[in-house]
């Protein structure tokens, strides 16, 4: 049976998206996305998901809305589980009741998902309450698009004390001025526009009615804004918040695997940035890779892991075969500290530890602990170096290394994220290769591009790209370099 989920995605920050919405976008077979959606929206959907953009531009439309309820049908009746994802709620000028009304007309079963919508989530993050006690106690939200046409009752929105907020009107700042004042709205009412609102390219300008005008025109601003006017605009400077987070204004790409990218978001986020996740690699187990050596397992004097990868792929393996891991006498050697937390996640606390993200610092950290003839065993990529097996080997130990997962390159689901991009983070060479093949080598070159250690700054070297390696090579020291 065919399904349609009409759906809100928040306006701009990723984490403002429902509880209800991720459990939907991952039921969906087929979306259709407007260009108001956030970047990592689509990172939510199956793999094996058909995806469809729609946007609408000022001035450019890619498809009717005409055409886009006729496709909601057409993918409907094909028997997906269709997704019509919008930026903040379907209903709040978002067109989904046209939408709907469709699906009714031809009997097709929906469901609307509300979003938090721009006119609060915006001001919220420019730090003005669209009510106050004393200043507001109400608020009106009208579309700025037709404003010019005098759709809209300026008459009674210009004697109206509560905060007004327009909507897509950007293009028709200057109508919405005049039609205010001329109407009896002071001339010195306060007035601010917000830019692309809970991203990280929000833009504030604030001023009254007689000056904002010019006020956006120099600040050029671009759509999409929020307009809002009334005294809560007086607020800001003591109500915002987001504006005075360290990397407040940056967008920055990861580029590793989705499992991988997650603890260094979490903490991107907190200081502010927004994060653009493109997973320029994706991990496939080795089928069987392990079987020969499962007799074995009890016999090493050391697990050396290199990656959350090797963590997870290794455990999963064992888990799959019911292999009981109290039989497992080796110490537990990692690299870095999303390894570390890997392992503990498995009920391991490690042995021995490298704080930087590079073979030799393991190596160096191992060497006091090996004896002569110690089993090693050393799970990983098959496009791992081959650095760690022939240092440890020069000490005298066995080294078993056994390729369980193979890394191949990613998608990108939604083309468009990366031009929003400040700065590109990379943490393999596997990663540059990738990203070249997947956004283009000319749209890396013109961000700014950061290594976390010697050999992906080689990688980038190679392919002439200008670019910054961490003096630190974690995660930790990526932080660090960022915000100096």
């Amino acid at each position: 049976m065919s399904q349609v989920y009409i759906m809100g995605t928040g306006p701009g920050d990723e984490e403002l998206l429902t509880l209800k919405a991720v459990k939907y976008l991952k039921k969906c077979t087929a979306v259709l996305y407007d260009r108001l959606v956030s970047n990592n929206i689509l990172n939510y959907l199956d793999k094996d998901c058909k995806i469809y953009y729609c946007g609408k531009e000022p001035g450019a439309h890619y498809k009717t809305q005409e055409e886009i309820n006729q496709m909601i049908v057409k993918l409907a009746k094909e028997g997906h589980v269709v997704g019509r994802i919008k930026g903040g709620d379907p209903y709040v000028f978002g067109r989904g009741g046209e939408e709907v009304l469709a699906l009714v007309k031809e009997n097709i079963s929906f469901e609307v998902i509300p979003g938090v919508t721009s006119p609060i989530a915006v001001l919220n993050y420019a730090g003005i309450p669209i009510t106050h006690r004393g200043i507001a106690q109400s608020f009106h939200v009208i579309t700025g698009m037709s404003a010019g046409k005098m759709n809209a009752n300026f008459k009674a929105l210009a004697i109206e004390e509560g905060t007004l907020v327009f909507m897509m009107g950007l293009e028709n700042l200057g109508n919405i001025v005049r039609n205010l004042v001329s109407n009896g709205k002071d001339i010195n009412t306060p007035c601010a526009v917000v830019m692309k609102g809970t991203s990280s390219k929000q833009k504030k300008v604030t001023g009254i009615l007689a000056d904002i005008e010019e006020k956006v025109k120099k600040a050029k601003l671009k759509s999409p804004c929020i307009i809002v006017v009334g005294n809560v605009v007086k607020l800001n400077e003591d109500l915002k918040w987001y504006e005075d987070k360290p990397l407040f204004g940056k967008n920055i790409c990861i580029t590793r695997s989705k499992r991988q990218s997650e603890p260094l978001k979490n903490r991107l986020v907190e200081l502010g940035a927004e994060v653009t996740e493109i997973h320029s690699i994706e991990i496939q187990p080795i089928k069987n890779s392990l079987e020969n050596y499962m007799d074995k397992l009890k016999t090493y004097n050391h697990i050396v892991f290199t990656s959350v990868n090797s963590v997870d792929v290794f455990f999963d393996y064992l888990m799959k075969k019911e292999y009981d891991i109290r039989s497992l006498k080796a110490k537990i050697s990692v690299i870095g500290n999303a390894t570390e937390k890997a392992v503990k996640e498995r009920g391991i606390i490690p042995d021995i530890k490298a704080d930087e993200f590079i073979a030799e610092g393991l190596v160096e950290v191992l060497k006091p602990n090996l004896q002569k003839n110690d089993n090693v065993l050393l799970p990983c990529s098959s496009k791992s170096r081959k650095y760690i097996e022939e240092e440890l080997i020069k000490q005298g130990v066995n080294v078993d290394k056994v390729n369980i997962y193979e890394t191949v390159c990613g998608e990108v689901k939604n083309k468009r994220v990366f031009d929003e991009v400040d700065i590109v983070f990379f943490t393999s060479p596997t990663t540059v290769n990738n990203m070249i093949k997947m956004v283009g080598l000319d749209k890396i070159k013109e961000k700014r591009v950061i290594a976390i250690g010697p050999k992906t700054y080689e990688a980038l070297e190679k392919n002439n790209i200008l670019s910054e390696v961490c003096n630190e090579h974690s995660e930790d020291g990526f932080l660090k370099h960022i915000l100096i």
